[in-house]
């Protein structure tokens, strides 16, 4: 690996950009197939971070966020090598529910071995989920509620993003779906009170059916380890049994820094 620069994160050229965000089962399968034309290390983070400008057939197509396995940092709390996995199961469990925030990833094998590759998203500068919060309710509280039963230990603010079209997305869940209790969050505005019922009955359609060929328990398999697989779906029965976003308790609920 690369020693880590300093300095901002870099912003991709203005090439054409050809995988719509939009149709995500044509850019996972546009992401599988693709090359790297170039990969640049990310500035900052405790893991190695790429930006790969991608290419398919001889045709620039765009950008990726590629996180190889081997420049996952070992944590004590997380299984290693097992980040990039979480940040592809959060993908599935997102396409699942029908909430598609999170951009199209996929498991890749890139210039520094598997990984995951996610469409690079081009965002608004300088929004966050603090300037997401007030104009786009709706979809924070769904971004909460899937972090209650995805178990992430790492929301802050950065990782909500708008892009240029006005859609809301949710980006880094690598320290996801553990089977102890580890949310941490800077989403936090609506302690107390109801999750909504969409989100609600969405999480129930996709729990009556978790463990039916095609259900969760299957798309997952493989991806999560067994046993927490299984702590999802009692997460999914805990948020409908008790439908209230969670009050925060202690200092440590929140990441830090916050963004």
């Amino acid at each position: 690996m690369p020693k880590k620069p300093g300095g901002s994160r870099p912003r991709p050229a203005s090439d054409t950009e050809v995988l719509d965000p939009e149709r995500h089962s044509q850019v996972c399968e546009s992401l599988r197939r693709a090359s790297a034309k170039s990969c640049d290390l990310i500035p900052r983070g405790s893991n190695y971070t790429f930006l790969v400008k991608l290419s398919l057939d001889d045709r620039d197509i765009g950008h990726g966020i590629y996180k190889p396995r081997k420049g996952e940092n070992p944590l004590w709390d997380f299984p290693a090598g097992t980040l990039f996995k979480r940040e592809y199961a959060a993908y599935l469990l997102s396409e699942a529910l029908g909430w598609r925030f999170v951009p199209p990833t996929v498991i890749w094998n890139g210039p520094h071995g598997t990984g995951s590759l996610q469409l690079f998203i081009h965002a608004e500068p300088r929004v966050t989920y603090f300037e997401l919060r007030e104009p786009h309710p709706q979809e924070v509280k769904r971004i909460a509620a899937f972090d209650l039963i995805a178990n992430n230990a790492d929301r802050k603010g950065g990782h909500c993003i708008k892009d240029l079209n006005g859609k809301v997305w949710g980006i880094d869940h690598g320290l996801t779906f553990s089977v102890e209790h580890k949310l941490r969050t800077v989403i936090w505005d609506f302690g107390g009170a109801p999750i909504p019922q969409e989100t609600l009955d969405e999480i129930a359609r996709e729990l009556a059916r978790f463990h039916i060929p095609g259900g969760l328990s299957h798309t997952l398999k493989g991806v999560l380890f067994d046993e927490e697989i299984e702590s999802l779906a009692l997460r999914m029965q805990e948020v409908l049994h008790n439908p209230v976003f969670p009050e925060i308790q202690a200092r440590w609920d929140v990441p830090w820094p916050l963004i």
